[in-house]
């Protein structure tokens, strides 16, 4: 089958700067669609119907002309952000061809000088700002594809407040076009309130001298989240997450998630990591909101309310961790139940009815249980002495395949 559906990257060159298979795959189409930018960039040889995308967006318009010979026309690369992947999710591979012109990642780059595989792409294109907070480093080096022409002066902002005003930033407007130009700065002193909606803002991250470090390891410092006392102290989440072994793309329950720590370093060990954090308090589910966007994990979604009634139908999990609730009737079992065949529960206990809760479980369900004793130098006088925490109960089950 040959394919009926093509996908023409165009850069702001226009017609002029595509390939001749691209050129003839836009003389051949009985149907152009894409957006008005994109669309104004053809010359008039070009007979195939135009067709703007709907608002709101909807691939129906291409899905509809199955068979036909249809182009759709995309900024760049259009399986990097753009709708090139999203019909690759519906279209066969055999019935799709894809001809990519150069993203603005990869022209960006070249201008830079910066070696594209020592860089992170992330996109804030209706997504929210907060997710550049995971990837700020100091030597990291970010290219963001803006949303509009506010996103630039945006990002400068959230940087200053990170503690990365020092960062350098390049600003790129219509890159690849004749209107392509660069606008440089530091993020703590830009100025420029607005540029081009087209854009892309490239990022030398450095951080000031005060500024924490905050790595992607698991164990941030307690400092690093806010909270009312309900935290997992940084030792023993360290130990937690170890045994919950987050990996790319699995999901992870936070149940009775405090100030969310748990779910926040989950998703913060890789870009595809997803977390729902359960907690019924409204002054912790204001934490997790503020801690979740500080940390750079927006995409933490919080669940309002107690288990076990809040986990009825949700996703099932590949991982449960448990802090608070043990106790409670019904929880270890439901959220055993729950959980994938071979997935992970990890539940902590502080009190005596807790621990012997777990205990009790145990026995039923198997698995490994931990005691952890952390114990911190303080001043006694004119001397130190150790001061011991509350010992913690870890229990450690993986659910048979």
């Amino acid at each position: 089958m040959s394919p009926w559906l093509t996908v023409v990257g165009i850069g702001e060159d226009g017609f002029k700067g595509l390939g001749r298979n691209a050129r003839h795959a836009l003389l051949r189409a009985t149907r152009i669609i894409g957006g008005q930018r994109q669309l104004d960039l053809l010359p008039v040889c070009i007979r195939g119907e135009r067709q703007l995308w709907p608002s709101p967006f909807s691939l129906e318009p291409v899905l509809a002309r199955r068979g036909e010979p249809v182009c759709v026309l995309a900024s760049g690369d259009p399986m990097f952000y753009g709708v090139g992947a999203s019909l690759a999710r519906q279209v066969a591979a055999a019935e799709l061809l894809v001809l990519p012109a150069p993203s603005s990642v990869s022209l960006a780059a070249a201008r830079l000088g910066w070696p594209l595989q020592e860089v992170v792409t992330l996109s804030v294109v209706a997504r929210p700002l907060a997710a550049l907070n995971a990837h700020l480093a100091t030597g990291v080096r970010l290219l963001v594809l803006s949303n509009d022409g506010n996103s630039p002066a945006l990002i400068a902002a959230s940087l200053a407040e990170s503690g990365f005003g020092p960062s350098r930033l390049s600003v790129f407007e219509h890159l690849g076009g004749v209107d392509e130009r660069r606008i440089d700065g530091l993020a703590g002193d830009w100025q420029h309130a607005r540029v081009a909606d087209l854009n892309l803002v490239a990022i030398d991250c450095l951080a000031s001298s005060e500024t924490p470090r905050l790595s992607r390891l698991a164990g941030l410092p307690d400092s690093a989240f806010q909270h009312d006392g309900q935290l997992t102290k940084r030792d023993v989440r360290a130990i937690t997450l170890a045994r919950l072994a987050p990996m790319p793309g699995e999901l992870l329950w936070d149940v009775g998630a405090g100030s969310g720590s748990i779910g926040i370093e989950w998703m913060r060990a890789h870009p595809s990591c997803r977390a729902l954090a359960i907690e019924a308090d409204a002054g912790r589910q204001d934490l997790i909101e503020h801690n979740r966007d500080a940390l750079g994990v927006p995409g933490l979604q919080l669940i309002r309310g107690t288990a076990p009634q809040a986990l009825n139908g949700l996703e099932a999990p590949d991982a449960i961790f448990i802090g608070g609730g043990v106790t409670r009737d019904g929880v270890l079992d439901i959220c055993w139940q729950h959980l994938r065949p071979g997935g992970r529960l990890v539940a902590n206990a502080v009190t005596l009815q807790s621990e012997m809760t777990l205990m009790n479980w145990r026995a039923e369900h198997g698995g490994e249980l931990t005691r952890i004793h952390v114990a911190q130098a303080q001043p006694l006088g004119a001397f130190d002495t150790w001061r011991q925490a509350l010992p913690i109960t870890l229990l450690e089950v993986v659910k048979p395949l």
